[in-house]
């Protein structure tokens, strides 16, 4: 006799809100519509937008076996991940929620460190508006605000003080 697999009912990712008010199926589904994670490759002093990284399949994660010892991972190569999350104001989009993540990657061992629970409990904070900069080394920052900016630079004027300080320093 064949098993009926059981539904299952977890993290959904969803467009708009299908709940429109009622209490029923998918109530307290989380939206990642509107997050985008940033990496930052810290030697280059690039940053891109790579949505991979919403399930860890970034280009510079994949084919990489992660460890949660940093020690494990000598040569590592260091990045950030940031996730970044946009809100709408009546005076238009503005970066509500910044919060950075640490990763090394040995592509030569294909090995990396990073700990997932950091980066889950991060893209919740970045969810819930927080900023979370200041642990960055000061180039990263740089390199961050200058990505933000040249994105849209209109965005970053709408953006809180918070981010711009932890970004650039006391303004």
């Amino acid at each position: 006799m064949e098993q009926k697999k059981k539904k299952n009912i977890g993290f959904n990712i969803i467009k708009d809100d299908p709940t429109d008010g009622h209490r029923g199926f998918g109530a307290g589904a989380l939206s990642l519509e509107n997050v985008s994670p940033v990496i930052i490759d810290v030697e280059a002093g690039e940053a891109f937008v790579d949505m991979g990284a919403m399930h860890a399949r970034s280009a510079v994660e994949r084919g990489i076996k992660f460890l949660p010892d940093r020690s494990a991972v000598p040569n590592g190569k260091p990045y950030w991940i940031v996730w970044v999350t946009i809100e709408r104001r009546e005076d238009g989009p503005y970066y509500a929620g910044v919060t950075a993540c640490e990763m090394t990657i040995d592509r030569e061992a294909r090995r990396g460190y990073k700990l997932l629970p950091e980066h889950v409990n991060r893209l919740d904070k970045s969810l819930k508006r927080h900023i979370i900069v200041d642990h960055m080394d000061a180039k990263s920052k740089r390199v961050l605000a200058d990505f933000l900016k040249g994105h849209d630079i209109g965005m970053w004027n709408r953006s809180s003080d918070e981010l711009k300080k932890g970004l650039e320093g006391e303004l």
